[in-house]
């Protein structure tokens, strides 16, 4: 199985422009993600999908490999289709421009589920959510699973909700896809749905189409920490100097 990890990377951002390239302990924020992916076991080769030529001269010049692609892309996920239309790939991995301590082993875990199902088309992450001030926290992506592991929902909101407290647990999902290159030719060319776009999710579109989602529980640790704002990149550069 060929398996092809694109990271999209867009310069334009209304809350910190150019993110991709910011300052993280000297390299750009991109270098560090790409990095961090090429310690995957699964993957064959790592590609970043940018819509501006100073991320792709940034990224060549540290030795990696990047794809000019169409500005007009409304997601990274657009994004990564084009990309992805161009590559003779059993499984493609959507791995965030934005996560500069992103854990290889989480690639790994959500590609091996395909080598066990033929018939799967999407997977993706999730853990436990310990901090019960993040249960109200919309920016915090909950999930919920059926007996075989699928996705049930995604919402902002705290699902499942406790009306019981034995037993309950909240897991916020992790914003990382592994696709069937075919699948993800056509999910990109899905109508956006209803629950797509009343709680801004993006992977709802999947479900409201009747596709299955697998979502593994990530055994490896898991930082979460997307940088967005400049509060975001101060802390980044906090963490990535106590880990240096």
């Amino acid at each position: 199985m060929k398996v092809t990890g694109i990271i999209p990377a867009r310069y334009h951002s209304t809350r910190l422009e150019g993110k991709p390239l910011v300052d993280i302990l000297g390299k750009p924020m991109i270098q560090h993600v790409f990095e961090n992916v090429r310690k995957s076991l699964t993957l064959d080769d790592v590609i970043v999908a940018t819509d501006d030529p100073r991320i792709k001269s940034a990224v060549e010049g540290f030795g990696g490999k990047a794809v000019l692609t169409s500005a007009a892309h409304p997601t990274g996920t657009d994004r990564v289709a084009e990309v992805a239309r161009s590559l003779n790939v059993d499984v493609v991995v959507n791995i965030q421009g934005d996560e500069p301590f992103v854990h290889p082993g989480m690639i790994d875990e959500i590609v091996a589920p395909f080598l066990d199902d033929p018939q799967l088309c999407m997977c993706t992450s999730m853990h436990e959510v310990k901090d019960k001030e993040d249960f109200a926290n919309p920016n915090v992506v909950k999930v919920v699973r059926d007996l075989s592991g699928f996705a049930l929902y995604f919402s902002r909101s705290l699902i499942p909700y406790p009306r019981h407290l034995e037993g309950h647990q909240v897991f916020e999902h992790i914003g990382m896809y592994a696709y069937r290159r075919d699948f993800l030719l056509t999910y990109s060319r899905l109508e956006p749905t209803p629950l797509e776009r009343i709680e801004s999710l993006e992977q709802l579109r999947a479900l409201e189409h009747g596709y299955k989602i697998k979502v593994v529980e990530t055994k490896q640790p898991y930082i979460p920490l997307s940088v967005d704002t400049p509060a975001d990149l101060e802390k980044a550069r906090r963490l990535a100097g106590s880990r240096a």
